[in-house]
């Protein structure tokens, strides 16, 4: 599937919907939708995004989602069942993260911390810690668990998977993407 740049600028601001299990062991919070994912309503669907190969290299999915057009309910249903859930910061979308405010992203942390408390995961991650500490206000945040709770859950801060982020590779991710994956109890500790 292709778009081209007017069909993709067309979804500019769209909101997607959260992909949601009823009772989270773990939520990936990403900084925003971009536009593919925005024409697709598939989180991380842009081709090239690394976020599904590194949750599969790390086992904590069991395939790769074709995202040839979207998720498919099977998708859906593997994640879900699977106890993850995804959501972003700011929910409106970009072309680029660096288009929003740091007024969205405050705005947005507040948001995401009345969902997290009523969706009640063990664990959020956050996918981003320059994005992280804007948000949180949060300026001196380091990678990986952080000493404070969102809502009750064990908050972690990892690498985003976009292509922009070019020093972390699949390995990389998929190791990063295990910590909080083994704290929510996906995979074995």
């Amino acid at each position: 599937m292709g778009f081209t740049r007017a069909e993709l600028e067309s979804y500019r601001d769209a909101v997607i919907d959260d992909l949601m299990p009823e009772h989270p062991l773990l939520v990936f919070v990403g900084i925003n939708p971009g536009l593919w994912t925005a024409a697709t309503n598939a989180p991380f669907a842009r081709p090239g995004n690394r976020f599904y190969p590194a949750l599969a290299a790390a086992g904590v999915i069991p395939y790769i989602p074709a995202l040839s057009e979207a998720f498919t309910d099977d998708d859906r249903r593997m994640l879900q069942g699977r106890g993850i859930g995804i959501s972003s910061i700011v929910r409106r979308a970009t072309a680029r993260a660096d288009e929003l405010s740091c007024a969205e992203l405050r705005e947005g942390a507040v948001r995401l911390e009345r969902d997290a408390a009523r969706w009640r995961p063990r664990v959020v991650a956050v996918l981003g810690i320059t994005a992280y500490r804007q948000a949180f206000a949060r300026p001196r945040a380091v990678a990986g668990r952080q000493p404070e709770t969102l809502a009750g859950a064990e908050l972690w801060v990892v690498p985003n998977p976009s292509g922009l982020n070019a020093h972390d590779t699949v390995a990389t991710l998929a190791e990063a993407y295990a910590g909080p994956a083994r704290a929510a109890g996906i995979l074995p500790a």
